[in-house]
């Protein structure tokens, strides 16, 4: 059961209201966005207790993204095996993609955060925006119901699934980046990580790829595959420059 909602400011419902215009959504309860937006930090700080904070719309909203994504596969590309469906979805459901949905969004101004947070640019940090746009999916989904989420996901994240026609999403970095290399018998390529952050159901996982103890790259990820594919993206790119 849920628990009894926050009485929000006038002001704090205006700019709701404001962002749910941005965002194309009518919420019947305005204060499933309010928590979708507010961060543990600024509850952990609230001088009233039963402030509700955004991690299990963050949950429920990563759940949504993950089925949505998986039935618009699954619906559009019948002969794909199940291999390959996976990497298209973690291709499209990763923080970068979902950090630069939510700063599209301008979901970031409106992020209630803890002193802290706020004075360290938090609301513009990738992995709390990516936490914020699922909290939001989450919020959608339980206001509006499946099918307005569903149809809300893939508008969100149109431009990624039109990569799937031309394969560009199920690319493996780590394996191009590995032929590129063996291509010169002096060079060793090594994966490390060099940072994990948040909490141990969500955590956001850095890793830098190494040429002959070199920093070609770094990539930041929900796992570590995804991380390591990241920095072996921007090697790449790297190299294409040099």
């Amino acid at each position: 059961m849920r628990k009894a909602a926050e009485v929000l400011t006038k002001s704090r419902r205006e700019a709701l209201l404001e962002l749910s215009a941005h965002l194309g959504i009518t919420f019947k309860e305005i204060v499933l966005l309010h928590e979708a937006l507010t961060h543990t930090s600024y509850a952990n700080e609230a001088r009233h207790k039963g402030v509700v904070h955004n991690e299990r719309l963050e949950f429920l909203g990563d759940a949504v993204l993950e089925l949505a994504t998986s039935t618009y596969l699954f619906e559009h590309f019948p002969d794909s095996p199940e291999g390959d469906l996976t990497k298209a979805r973690a291709s499209i459901v990763r923080e970068a993609t979902l950090s630069r949905r939510a700063a599209a969004l301008e979901l970031g101004d409106y992020l209630l955060l803890g002193h802290g947070e706020a004075v360290m640019g938090g609301g513009h940090r990738p992995s709390m925006l990516a936490d914020a746009f699922e909290a939001v999916i989450g919020a959608i989904y339980l206001d509006q119901g499946w099918q307005t989420a569903y149809n809300y996901v893939l508008k969100q994240l149109h431009d990624e699934l039109l990569t799937i026609e031309s394969g560009e999403n199920m690319q493996d970095y780590k394996t191009t980046l590995q032929e590129v290399v063996q291509k010169h018998v002096d060079k060793k390529i090594a994966y490390e990580l060099i940072g994990e952050s948040g909490p141990d159901h969500n955590k956001t996982f850095e890793f830098a790829v190494r040429i002959n103890d070199v920093v070609y790259g770094t990539g930041k990820g929900r796992n570590k595959k995804e991380a390591e594919q990241g920095a072996a993206h921007e090697a790449l790119s790297r190299l294409k420059k040099s």
